[in-house]
């Protein structure tokens, strides 16, 4: 599902206009990010959590030549299913 279909589906089932919908959808993405860029954890009960952590420098290997390289230290986003959600979902095929 992209974008497009979680905003038709919301639409179809809240009664909210597309343009209303798309305002919300945008809304919370957007509020999501800033709280994850101030360092924030984002925790939506039943759903999940999403946290910024530093993943540590590395050695790695190009795989088409073999070659060692690398790679820096960086920032990146964890989510963390809810108990919830991973029990939705364990038998999806």
């Amino acid at each position: 599902m992209n974008r497009i279909e979680l905003a038709h589906n919301i639409t179809e089932e809240t009664g909210l206009t597309k343009e209303e919908t798309k305002i919300v959808l945008e809304s919370i993405i957007t509020n999501i990010v800033l709280a994850l860029k101030k360092g924030d954890k984002v925790m939506l009960k039943g759903f999940g959590s999403w946290s910024v952590v530093q993943r540590n420098a590395r050695m790695g290997i190009v795989p088409s030549t073999g070659q060692a390289i690398s790679i820096p230290a960086k920032k990146i986003v964890k989510f963390i299913p809810s108990v919830r959600l991973n029990e939705e979902v364990k038998d999806v095929k």
